[in-house]
């Protein structure tokens, strides 16, 4: 691959595929955010996503427990580095740094653990409730 350091991998290729297929930038720019944010929502919604020809993306309920447990073992250890007063304040102000990752990890997490859609319908409606009456 010939790409330039100055550019990303998304923007190479959306270049590289407007030269070829003589489509503007800004089409391509938006055919492959729109696909991204969509293949984005599937996952948060049913929990997986597969695109034809590459492979399928599962989110792991289990092993985003066990990461949640280990970032807020993480947070504590962060909270006693700052609150610390034998550190010197570089080494504080590194540990504040690393707590607020910290936390914006956790609360992107969150919302994918607490989520009570249904997952895996593989596309499916729901199947409607026998016991009702038409």
């Amino acid at each position: 691959m010939d790409k330039p350091l100055s550019l990303s991998v998304k923007d190479y290729i959306i270049r590289k595929m407007s030269i070829k297929m003589k489509v503007t930038e800004k089409v391509i720019d938006n055919v492959v955010t729109h696909q991204f944010s969509s293949a984005h929502e599937a996952l948060v919604k049913n929990k997986s996503v597969e695109i034809s020809g590459f492979g399928k993306f599962i989110f792991n309920d289990k092993k985003a427990i066990s990461k949640m447990a280990k970032l807020h073992i993480q947070k504590g250890i962060f909270e006693n580095m700052v609150n610390s007063v034998e550190l010197s304040e570089q080494r504080k102000a590194s540990a504040m740094v690393k707590l607020q990752n910290t936390l914006l990890s956790i609360e992107t997490l969150k919302p994918k653990i607490t989520n009570e859609t249904k997952s895996d319908l593989r596309g499916m409606e729901e199947p409607s409730d026998p016991s009702e009456t038409p």
